[in-house]
């Protein structure tokens, strides 16, 4: 049996921080709300080098302190000291440097959300399911609930498309496993109409579900109503790909379930 590795550095940026470097937490030792703010920062874009006036625009964006450089010194010095001299760059520009094998639950989501995309292409219902759900509640704890920038809705942003897709893959491998997780499936495609009703994957997933279920007409319902959606609202029709599972259902509805 392969041995399971753990990673010697995990950080948890979505939901309650939380950050354990080299066998050592220091999210508590970080200097305040402003130490915080500037380890996730560095955390979430450990990929590039950072500059000072960068840090200082995500640290003051309002109004900028009178001796601003004083305070970004001080408040570096402090960070540095919490996650090792070592890690953290020079003098005006900064980049993070953590172990190789550390795992940051942003890229874990990233990267779980990859797999069960793939998983879905090939069928592989087990690990789509599985992949899918690891993204699904990293996206949902949310990011840095209490703080407000730019920056920050953009990492909401990146969130938000993650949680969507990972919800579409974890209903589709539901549909795939069948049997007692197809409740869940027309739940889950339930959720997606409702949160992007012009998303027409989520449709295609609900008269999937709904016809695994044995639910052919409401299925065909289903696409009756997303027609009328997108022609009142856009002036358009459907997808080829949802016209064509709704001649298949309206065809051969056995074949779907």
């Amino acid at each position: 049996m392969a041995e399971i590795h753990t990673p010697s550095s995990r950080i948890q940026l979505c939901g309650v921080l939380a950050a354990e470097i080299e066998g050592r937490r220091i999210e508590r030792q970080l200097p305040g709300r402003k130490g915080r703010l500037l380890f996730v920062y560095l955390v979430a874009h450990r990929d590039r080098t950072i500059t000072r006036d960068e840090l200082v625009e995500v640290l003051w964006p309002k109004q900028v302190p009178c001796a601003v450089d004083g305070d970004l010194r001080a408040l570096v010095s402090k960070v540095r000291r919490a996650i090792g001299q070592e890690a953290l760059g020079l003098r005006n520009r900064f980049r993070l440097d953590l172990p190789a094998d550390a795992w940051i639950d942003l890229e874990a989501a990233a990267q779980e959300l990859h797999h069960a995309e793939a998983a879905i292409v090939t069928e592989r219902w087990a690990q789509a399911w599985s992949s899918s759900l690891v993204a699904l509640f990293t996206a949902r704890r949310g990011f840095l609930p209490d703080e407000s920038g730019r920056w920050i809705d953009d990492w909401r942003d990146h969130l938000e498309e993650i949680e969507v897709r990972a919800l579409e893959c974890f209903t589709a491998a539901s549909i795939g496993v069948g049997g007692s997780e197809l409740p869940a499936a027309e739940r889950n495609a339930r959720k997606l109409v409702k949160k992007e009703p012009y998303r027409e994957s989520g449709y295609r997933l609900l008269m999937e579900a709904l016809a695994k279920r044995g639910n052919c007409a409401e299925a065909i319902q289903v696409y009756e109503d997303l027609r009328h959606l997108l022609r009142e609202g856009l002036g358009v029709n459907p997808s080829p790909a949802t016209q064509e599972l709704h001649k298949r259902l309206l065809r051969e509805p056995a074949l779907i379930y």
